[in-house]
């Protein structure tokens, strides 16, 4: 659910000059909520919000549901002031990543391989070598809304344009819905005529910097030189993207295998605590699925990051960097116990907290948390890491009668928990700290 500015004045025929224009972003409109019409057709119409419970955040809304007011991550307990007629239904996240993958298989991918997904219901497409069938860019556009309404009985807005930020910024203001062409030629007239936060990375606080210096657009963005903006944002990188943004330019090529970055895992209490043994479990459940994840998609972690929300919605992480990477909770979740331990000031050589141990004698947290959870970044093929044994672990491999290390055993264990989970769903077996 897109958030950013649109400008109705943008959304004109800019001409139909199609040259160089190889880039497309497609993205779908209000896609959670489209699709939980398409499989309840009864709801057509009415405001639907994508989001339950009196502490979860909004994760999509219809555009009837947007007309009350109601945007994404905003509380759920808002949106039901703003609209206490909605229809409120829960994320269903396994159901939205399945018509994902098929619309982006059954669809986008037929055209061409040269597909940059960027989110479960965006990406970027470059079309070069498909205009040998297709001529034009914008027949390919309009072949996918097409697709996309027939099959899926959902919507998408399409951006086409010389690059990538403007072919972004394109399929934002055709929303909902439409198709919005941009010829190479007007890119910089196109992007001049937006407000500062439109453009891709300007979020509140950097707009707030620019505003100090008297930049209100992106109009008066390009009237600034490099070094002012880099003593403007402090950063002559961030200088040197936001002066090519203002001009048009964007020199990102489209990638069409993404690598992962970090996989991780959250959760919102029901209430606010200072309970160590509540906020244990909820990074204990994080390690235990984000460990799964690993090993499903065949990658170990080195980087471990805690992450907690508090009571005043402030946040707070940190994160370990360990010797040896890994892809079992066995491993991530005492670093997370030990990470938890030192963000509250609390001793970090403390025993693990494990299920027998009596709750009572666990010291209260200094800060009431609202959220916890755990990532992992740093990653690597599990099949392509090599990993240095250390003494412990050669120690181990001598005393063990199969010759395997403690680390082998964790992940041997934690691959039967795999198994058990996938004959008979994801609640059957779970990681005991």
């Amino acid at each position: 659910m897109s958030t950013a500015p649109r400008l109705e004045a943008a959304k004109r025929d800019w001409g139909h000059d199609e040259s160089g224009c190889t880039v497309l972003h497609i993205d779908m409109d209000a896609f959670y909520a489209s699709l939980e019409v398409a499989r309840h057709p009864e709801l057509r119409g009415l405001p639907v919000i994508i989001g339950t419970g009196t502490r979860s955040v909004v994760s999509a809304a219809s555009y009837e549901a947007r007309r009350y007011g109601i945007n994404s991550a905003m509380p759920t307990a808002r949106a039901r002031q703003l609209c206490p007629d909605g229809i409120f239904l829960p994320v269903d996240m396994r159901y939205y990543r399945h018509m994902s993958q098929r619309i982006m298989h059954e669809v986008f991918l037929t055209i061409t391989d040269r597909f940059e997904q960027v989110s479960v219901d965006e990406g970027y497409m470059d079309v070069s070598a498909a205009l040998l069938a297709w001529k034009r860019p914008s027949a390919i556009g309009a072949w996918i809304r097409t697709q996309v309404a027939e099959r899926f009985h959902i919507t998408c807005s399409v951006g086409i344009a010389c690059n990538k930020l403007i072919a972004k910024m394109a399929s934002t203001n055709a929303k909902p819905n439409g198709m919005l062409l941009i010829p190479a030629a007007r890119s910089a007239e196109f992007v001049q005529m937006m407000p500062l936060r439109s453009v891709p990375g300007i979020g509140p606080s950097l707009e707030q910097r620019l505003n100090a210096w008297g930049v209100m657009s992106v109009a008066d963005l390009a009237r600034m030189d490099e070094s002012s903006l880099a003593r403007a944002t402090g950063s002559k990188a961030a200088a040197r993207g936001l002066w090519m943004a203002s001009h048009g330019l964007d020199s990102r090529s489209i990638e069409p295998v993404r690598e992962e970055k970090s996989i991780g895992s959250e959760r919102t209490l029901a209430s606010d605590t200072r309970n160590m043994r509540v906020v244990c479990n909820l990074l204990r459940s994080a390690c235990d699925e984000v460990a799964a994840t690993l090993r499903r998609k065949g990658l170990v972690a080195r980087t471990v990051t805690v992450k907690l929300r508090f009571a005043d919605l402030s946040y707070q992480t940190r994160s370990f960097t360990m010797e040896q990477p890994t892809n079992t909770a066995g491993v991530l979740y005492p670093e997370c116990v030990r990470q938890l331990r030192l963000m509250m000031g609390m001793p970090s050589s403390l025993k693990p907290i494990t299920p027998p141990q009596d709750a009572d004698s666990l010291p209260p947290l200094p800060k009431l948390i609202r959220l916890a959870g755990m990532s992992v970044s740093s990653l690597s093929a599990a099949a392509n890491t090599a990993v240095q044994p250390s003494l412990d672990d050669m120690l181990e491999e001598a005393d063990d009668t199969q010759g395997r290390t403690a680390q082998a055993r964790r992940h041997d264990a934690e691959a039967a928990l795999d198994a058990v989970r996938k004959r008979f769903g994801a609640g059957a077996a779970q990681f005991g700290a």
